[in-house]
């Protein structure tokens, strides 16, 4: 994907941190105004990308039901999408790259930029950095994080917020997943509470298939996860989830999971004291063998 920032970026940012203009920095991460008026494709890439497909598809003399057949989707769901009021598929992208000739793959290079309004503005910049880090590490009190979420028990935990736009959500999460499918994919790290383990999130099939993931995502040469047991009691990570990134040259990122909204971190003490928790918690864990022992002890006790 095109776009993403570099690393001399989160440079930029710490400088916006420590400058003398008292800015604040959850500003500086988003760009985009959350009161912006989103159906103008000159303030939305999401308009605009809708925009730019109903004007290829008039312009040939396509249906919007002969898009839905090569998209494998439905005429609204067509019609919202040319709105601007729909997150496309990427699997949409490239139908219309087929059925507009002469794209030349135009539509799923735009695809990246229509995706991010699929974010919260808070979390846009996030996810920027996300794919650009080398080393990512997170721990996860209450649920299976996302970046290792299947796509049904994302739907499911997604849908206890009662959202709007669930569809966009789960295609956003789902979305993110797409960096362990880079050559560079980075190294991951997850410590995980048994308590994400034991929390059933939708029936137990879903539970099954997400546990199962799980125990696949951890034969990955770049990825460990580890499980810190119950019965340990009190340990560090009891305030909360948090992922540090880390990336080839520049300062660590921290980001804190909170009610409303996530919070990014730039100041390099608390980086440095979270970085020391993580630590800490990957001692209180289980080896990451013993933690897949877990994990398929866990999936026993749902499938028998």
């Amino acid at each position: 994907m095109q776009g993403w920032p570099s690393a001399r970026t989160v440079n930029r940012y710490r400088d916006w941190t420590s400058s003398t203009v008292q800015h604040d920095w959850r500003v500086c991460l988003s760009v985009e105004s959350e009161h912006a008026d989103l159906s103008n494709p000159a303030v939305s890439p999401l308009a605009h990308f809708g925009a730019e497909v109903r004007l290829e598809r008039e312009r040939l003399g396509i249906s919007r039901e002969d898009l839905g057949r090569a998209a494998h989707c439905g005429y609204s769901l067509v019609a919202k999408i040319e709105a601007g009021k729909r997150v496309p598929v990427l699997e949409f992208a490239e139908a219309c790259d087929r059925m507009f000739p002469h794209s030349n793959g135009r539509f799923a290079r735009l695809w990246p930029l229509a995706l991010r309004y699929a974010f919260p503005p808070w979390f846009r910049k996030y996810v920027e950095l996300e794919r650009e880090a080398t080393t990512i590490r997170t721990f996860e009190s209450q649920v299976i994080p996302g970046l290792l979420q299947t796509e049904e028990y994302a739907r499911e935990l997604l849908r206890t917020g009662r959202p709007d736009s669930l569809d966009d959500l789960v295609t956003a999460r789902m979305t993110r997943q797409s960096l362990w499918e880079c050559d560079t994919s980075p190294r991951a790290w997850f410590v995980l509470d048994e308590q994400a383990l034991r929390r059933n999130v939708g029936t137990a099939e879903v539970m099954g298939c997400q546990l199962e993931r799980l125990l696949k995502a951890g034969q990955r040469p770049r990825t460990v996860i580890q499980v810190i047991l119950q019965s340990i009691g009190a340990h560090p990570g009891l305030a909360g989830p948090f992922t540090i990134l880390s990336f080839g040259q520049g300062p660590d990122v921290l980001y804190v999971d909170s009610f409303s909204e996530g919070r990014t971190v730039l100041d390099a003490g608390e980086v440095d004291a979270a970085a020391h928790a993580y630590d800490l918690l990957r001692s209180y864990a289980l080896s990451p063998e013993a933690s897949a022992d877990v994990i398929g002890a866990r999936l026993e006790e749902l499938i028998s």
